[in-house]
């Protein structure tokens, strides 16, 4: 593709990630603590999924969101608490939800169930040829919300999630 036009997008997009003074930051996201980065996202990533659900579409992509807004409200109480680095939970998806049950912010049976989810649906719902439907992006939208929540109540610094803002 020596050229072309998908080589200059591939080139450009390198070069955003390379550099990146000078470049806009998110509203919201520039702070320096990576937990709070971590409840951050997650508050937008629950926006963004709101915003979809609204407009009455984007089932699949309100799953997705969903399920990393949980992730992302996890991660955040795990890094918070000096459980674990961002580093550590990079590529583990199942890690997040078995370290939440290790510190006790799930029961064994919730984290359990909520891991078993991710297994089955996650991926099905992404990969699979059939399309989300409405009620189960209302229910991943509500789940994940939920999570945000009470990942909240046990936090000292719920004050800085920015959902309503």
């Amino acid at each position: 593709m020596d050229d072309s036009d998908v080589d200059a997008a591939l080139e450009a997009a390198e070069r955003a990630f390379e550099d990146t003074r000078d470049q806009s930051l998110e509203t919201g996201l520039d702070v320096t603590d990576e937990a709070l980065v971590q409840l951050r996202k997650a508050c937008r990533l629950l926006e963004a999924a709101t915003t979809l659900r609204e407009r009455n579409g984007h089932h699949t992509v309100v799953i997705e969101t969903s399920f990393v807004a949980i992730e992302r409200s996890i991660q955040f109480y795990l890094i918070h608490r000096n459980t674990a680095g961002g580093a550590d939970l990079r590529h583990d998806h199942a890690a997040v939800y078995e370290r939440a049950v290790e510190i006790n912010l799930f029961s064994e049976s919730f984290g359990d169930r909520l891991l078993e989810l991710w297994k089955t649906n996650r991926a099905a719902v992404y990969y699979r040829e059939a399309a989300a439907t409405a009620e189960q992006a209302d229910a991943m939208l509500e789940l994940a919300t939920t999570i945000h929540e009470h990942v909240l109540r046990f936090s000292s610094v719920g004050y800085e999630c920015i959902c309503n803002q």
